[in-house]
């Protein structure tokens, strides 16, 4: 039967279908993974869609503050800041031609009109830059005005991150969306595996420059 879990206080939180749980037990074996975990995040938001991760992972990476599911073969964790706008939520597999795991999820992605506009000036405007060095730009939250990124791909630990935010990403929202008081880069740099510049190397940011 379908699973639902529930958070603390029995609060519903999400709702995990017969197929998907198929699955992910599936996808554990396949990779010899029996006793891990699953992990389920909103890591960021575009204009109108919530970004996920959701991946298998050791049990010992689990977090003092995860909710933790259990109740069938494997573990779930759900990041608690995660937990909220997930409620009510339903994750179903149906099938690689179906796109894969689906998350039918209720919640509205924004409720503050400043985060939908600096939303869509990060999808529209900025991302297209810097899409050019192979980099992305997530919006992980908008609060008390204060916009917090992640910088991905070519952008994550490039020499030129730092110029590429306060330069470019900062200008850009703040011109347009003039109620933001501040940008924090969340990025774990240091992890980069890939950056379009080394950290000592020199170069021009296409946030910055303009470029489309």
């Amino acid at each position: 039967m379908n699973m639902l879990i529930t958070g603390y206080g029995g609060v519903r939180v999400i709702t995990l279908t017969d197929s998907a749980q198929a699955k992910i037990r599936e996808i554990l074996e396949s990779k010899g993974q029996e006793g891990f975990a699953v992990r389920l995040r909103i890591k960021g938001r575009t204009t109108d869609a919530f970004l996920y991760e959701f991946r298998s992972v050791e049990e010992a990476t689990r977090r003092e503050n995860d909710i933790v599911v259990d109740g069938y073969d494997f573990h779930l964790f759900i990041d608690a800041d995660s937990a909220d706008l997930l409620e009510g939520a339903t994750i179903n597999f149906g099938g690689l031609g179906a796109g894969g795991f689906q998350i039918d999820n209720p919640n509205p992605v924004w409720v503050d009109e400043i985060a939908r506009r600096v939303a869509d000036v990060i999808h529209n405007q900025i991302n297209p830059a810097v899409a050019m060095h192979s980099g992305e730009i997530t919006l992980v939250d908008v609060r008390d005005n204060t916009v917090y990124i992640r910088m991905q791909g070519g952008c994550q630990g490039c020499g030129l991150a730092g110029v590429t935010l306060r330069q470019g990403i900062e200008k850009q929202i703040r011109q347009q969306v003039p109620e933001i008081e501040g940008i924090v880069d969340v990025t774990k740099h240091d992890q980069g595996e890939r950056p379009y510049y080394a950290p000592d190397q020199a170069g021009t940011s296409p946030v910055v420059t303009g470029q489309k």
